[in-house]
């Protein structure tokens, strides 16, 4: 499925290679895997997977990996990022299962063409909920040896009496009429708090990550509601989970100073709440001044989270 590799955007030491998908409703699809080797590998490997308005950028993520000797691969997922094409419709997908081909694939070619004996899979967000679900699903297979879940996207971070009431529109909507803006989605808090032109301190493509956001629409609204309604039921991955989060929360839509030192996106209660369920296996840290992505977050709170994923996976892979 996979062609030649090339350089990434990023640049040298950075490969990327493109997975093709065949088609769906809105033509050709495909997702994107980027590659960068160890100095010093030895043997194990780790595939990042964005969130939702997100693709791949954090190369000091990559120097975190690769530094301990472990080969760093990230996934732009279908209609996202590097894999965003001109038809299609920004990180759409009608079920979270949709990128169980390219997730199979990337994950392949980590263990079959490049060799690589064992594989943590980290999530960030919406990343989350879907490779918990597909780890699940592949839990008989032996793909997965240990998972980093970054501010997991497990519940909907909106009021009980609004979740209620929001919930039958988008599985009717999500069924007949997928491709119907919903009137709510995300606001600019989260981005002004990152991007360099804002409050921030790190620079990405704004086309592929926009600071309010990309649209919600009904059909991948609907899905991820699936897929946390499985998740609440209740998952068995086997492998060991690190979960992080922030200390605090951001609600307001406005900004604040205070949007500097918390997840402005999700709850992170809801985080903790939901930790239980992906399986017997898990550890929950949460990061004093951490952002939504922990991992853009500023310093002292960023080297807190690669300390506490350091001493985990010393652990645990």
């Amino acid at each position: 499925m996979e062609t030649d590799l090339q350089l990434d955007v990023l640049g040298a030491p950075y490969e990327r290679q493109t997975i093709d998908l065949g088609t769906d409703d809105e033509g050709p699809v495909t997702a994107t895997l980027v590659r960068r080797r160890a100095e010093q590998p030895d043997g194990r490997a780790v595939l990042y997977v964005h969130g939702f308005s997100d693709y791949f950028f954090q190369t000091h993520l990559a120097d975190f990996y690769t530094a301990r000797g472990i080969d760093f691969y990230a996934l732009d997922l279908r209609k996202y990022g590097r894999s965003l094409l001109p038809h299609q419709t920004p990180n759409f997908c009608r079920d979270l299962s949709d990128y169980y081909p390219e997730l199979d694939e990337a994950a392949r070619i980590i263990r079959e063409v490049d060799g690589r004996k064992r594989l943590l899979v980290s999530g960030h967000s919406t990343g989350c909920l879907t490779t918990a679900l597909w780890a699940h699903d592949r839990r008989n297979a032996g793909v997965v040896d240990a998972m980093f879940f970054n501010s997991p996207f497990f519940d909907m971070n909106v009021p009980w009496r609004i979740k209620v009431a929001m919930r039958p529109v988008a599985m009717r909507k999500g069924r007949t009429q997928p491709y119907y803006k919903m009137p709510t989605g995300l606001n600019d808090v989260y981005g002004s708090s990152v991007h360099s032109d804002r409050y921030g301190e790190w620079t990405y493509d704004l086309a592929w990550k926009p600071l309010p956001g990309f649209p919600v629409y009904a059909g991948w609204l609907r899905a991820i509601l699936l897929g946390q309604k499985r998740l609440h039921d209740g998952l068995d991955i086997p492998a060991p989970i690190f979960v992080g989060s922030s200390m605090a929360s951001y609600k307001r839509a406005r900004w604040s100073e205070a949007a500097r030192v918390a997840d402005s996106v999700l709850d992170i209660d809801h985080m903790a709440k939901w930790t239980p369920a992906l399986g017997p296996r898990t550890t929950l840290v949460r990061i004093e001044g951490g952002l939504h992505d922990l991992t853009l977050s500023a310093e002292p709170a960023r080297k807190q989270l690669f300390d506490e994923l350091d001493r985990w996976m010393r652990s645990y892979f």
